[in-house]
């Protein structure tokens, strides 16, 4: 009696040790489920407003700087030097926003809407070669540095941060540094006027400070905007 009570005591420890075991595995698959759900999603400029706005300022400063090596001056590696930390800072932005880093998308002012009525014409005011439309008679969209003031500028222009410091400002690849001009954001209505201290890949690129005071929460993009020359 005292030997099939001892082997019954025997099974008993076996099958508590076999379930424990089972249990434990179960939760560790249950624990590595979980893990892998909350591994968060890298998205791309094409699945977030916020990844193509970031996107949209690394490739505008990439195009300056592409455009500065192609066409050095005195100034030019100071200026690239500038731009390389702006785009560092970006990528940081992009991590942190959950976006693919340094991940770029150039302003093509092509595939904007069509602009209001008196912008014909007005599908280059973006390009990096804006200047060479910067004296078409008649083309009050792309009149640029030649623009009287209170005119309305970049026609059909998206508006995006250039990722740059200090106070607001604004830069621009078609008006001349002092040149002040005012942002206008559509979808909230809101405004700043600030002055061009630099030369970039776009017709109009707003620094941080500048940026945040027309953006919309979370967004990197102004798709609708009005720009005008105020001084």
């Amino acid at each position: 009696m005292s030997r099939r009570r001892t082997l019954g005591t025997k099974k008993k420890i076996a099958l508590l040790v076999s379930a424990a075991t089972v249990a434990g595995g179960g939760a560790f698959v249950m624990a590595s489920t979980s893990n892998a759900s909350q591994t968060p999603t890298v998205k791309s400029a094409a699945d977030s407003t916020v990844c193509q706005g970031l996107a949209t300022a690394l490739g505008n400063n990439q195009k300056f700087i592409d455009g500065q090596k192609a066409n050095p001056d005195a100034q030019s590696a100071a200026r690239i030097a500038n731009r390389e930390a702006v785009i560092a800072q970006i990528k940081v932005q992009q991590e942190a926003s959950g976006c693919v880093a340094g991940e770029s998308a150039q302003d093509s002012q092509a595939a904007q809407p069509s602009a209001p009525a008196g912008g014909a014409g007005n599908a280059g005011a973006g390009n990096a070669g804006g200047d060479q439309n910067a004296g078409n008679a008649g083309d009050a969209g792309n009149a640029g540095g030649g623009a009287a003031a209170g005119q309305q500028v970049c026609n059909g222009s998206t508006v995006t941060l250039s990722g740059e410091g200090g106070a607001p400002a604004a830069s621009s690849n078609q008006f001349p540094a002092g040149t002040k001009l005012k942002v206008t954001n559509l979808d909230n209505n809101k405004s700043t006027t600030v002055e061009v201290t630099s030369v970039s890949g776009s017709c109009v690129l707003l620094n941080n400070a500048a940026f945040e005071q027309v953006r919309e929460a979370g967004k990197f993009l102004i798709r609708r905007a009005v720009i005008e020359k105020v001084g």
